[in-house]
């Protein structure tokens, strides 16, 4: 070996014990997966694309799916050294529970199409690796079945219409299933224009077709894993958790109209399900600083600021961009952020800009899909270990030290109106 070789193979830093078992105590299969972003490539060969769409696709040009992940470049880093990290703790308070990480999965409708028994699949590893997780209501496995799986660590998220009669008896129910947090979406006043979601042949209620067929046919893991798995260990998934009672199959005709008119939905419904919940209230999709006021003062525990991952409104602004005038009024509200976020440098960011826990949501999905609890508690691995790294090099050991003093913009943000 040549002198100079030898000296840079002595000089460069050797893996650690623990690193060295770590790698080989995650399965052959999952070695290439570096990232959570490694996940989507593996997802998109594995499910049919109408599945895929559905999953990755936004509405309209996507143009607020692409701002969520734009935003975060817009800030820097600014590290400091010469600062004694070993004590550092990726650990978070949220809701006065200590949780393993300061980020979560937050509720994907019908995830259980793209993963056998997706929510189940989630709501476990979510609850191993001490990460909370969110169930949606638009879910195909009965809340009760997820809350026993994923125990404290899993909430129950509503979309609901203007109806105290169908609010009363669902809020009731969940209470009677041991959940603790309620989550109110409250971004879906009408179904969203996703045109992707016509051009791939993605529609609820499923309609069967030689298309739907040829999905199915064309992508046998998925058909005999999944879908067919499902039919024979299950029957006909339904949308169990949109009501007190069970919901419509996912074929059913009737599906538009049991769910019902949301664009009833107002100020004085929540203040009905405050008065009706003992638990911890969140409402999700919060983007303007006066509905973060008015929230507080209708007694709400937490808000979520979100664009529902860019499904709703076509050019609304990235979450990131109105955080800190979010957190500003929050008062003595938690403050989470939803969109955009796959790395451990954003979650990082949004807690600098004034967000106490962030929740990625495709990612995951795509995880549970290609390699079911395993691939989700590895995705869980990778970003918890990326947010450990960051916090090393920016010389900090606590999550509570990531101020807005640590970041600077690197990009101006476009300009309104």
């Amino acid at each position: 070996m040549p002198d100079d070789t030898r000296a840079l193979d002595q000089a460069a830093p050797r893996a650690t014990i623990a690193e060295v078992r770590r790698e080989s105590a995650i399965p052959r299969h999952l070695q290439h997966f570096l990232s959570l972003e490694d996940f989507e490539p593996a997802a998109r060969r594995h499910l049919p694309r109408m599945l895929y769409g559905f999953v990755s696709g936004a509405c309209e040009t996507n143009a607020s799916l692409r701002d969520n992940r734009e935003a975060f470049a817009e800030w820097g880093f600014i590290p400091r050294g010469l600062v004694d990290v070993t004590g550092r703790s990726t650990r978070a308070t949220l809701f006065g529970r200590e949780y393993a990480a300061p980020f979560g999965i937050p509720p994907m409708g019908a995830s259980a199409l793209s993963a056998h028994r997706g929510d189940i699949v989630l709501a476990r590893a979510a609850r191993a690796a001490g990460i909370p997780m969110i169930l949606s209501a638009s879910s195909l496995i009965p809340l009760e079945e997820v809350r026993r799986e994923g125990g404290e660590t899993t909430w129950y998220q509503a979309y609901l219409p203007g109806e105290p009669a169908r609010i009363e008896p669902l809020v009731d129910r969940v209470q009677a299933a041991g959940f603790d947090t309620f989550v109110l979406t409250i971004d879906v006043p009408v179904s969203a224009n996703r045109e992707n979601n016509v051009r791939n042949g993605y529609a609820l209620p499923l309609r069967p077709n030689l298309r739907l067929a040829w999905e199915g046919i064309s992508h046998p893991r998925w058909l005999f894993g999944t879908a067919l798995r499902t039919l024979r260990e299950h029957g006909m998934p339904h949308f169990e958790n949109m009501d007190a009672g069970r919901g419509p199959p996912v074929l059913s005709s009737d599906l538009i109209r049991k769910v019902g008119r949301r664009d009833g939905l107002a100020w004085e419904h929540l203040e009905l399900i405050r008065r009706r919940w003992p638990g911890k209230l969140v409402i999700k999709g919060v983007m303007a600083a006066e509905d973060a006021r008015i929230a507080r003062e209708s007694g709400v525990d937490g808000v979520m600021v979100s664009n529902h991952g860019g499904r709703q409104l076509d050019g609304a602004v990235s979450p990131l961009r109105v955080l800190p005038e979010i957190a500003e009024v929050a008062g003595g509200m938690t403050v989470m952020l939803d969109g955009g976020v796959r790395r451990g440098t954003d979650v990082l960011k949004a807690l600098a800009l004034g967000a106490q826990f962030v929740f990625i949501g495709r990612p995951f999905l795509y995880a549970a899909a290609v390699a079911g609890e395993a691939g989700v508690a590895h995705g869980i691995t990778l970003l918890r270990e990326e947010i450990d790294r960051d916090m090393a090099m920016l010389g900090i050991v606590s999550l509570s030290q990531m101020t807005r003093d640590r970041l600077r913009r690197i990009r101006p943000a476009p300009e309104c109106g």
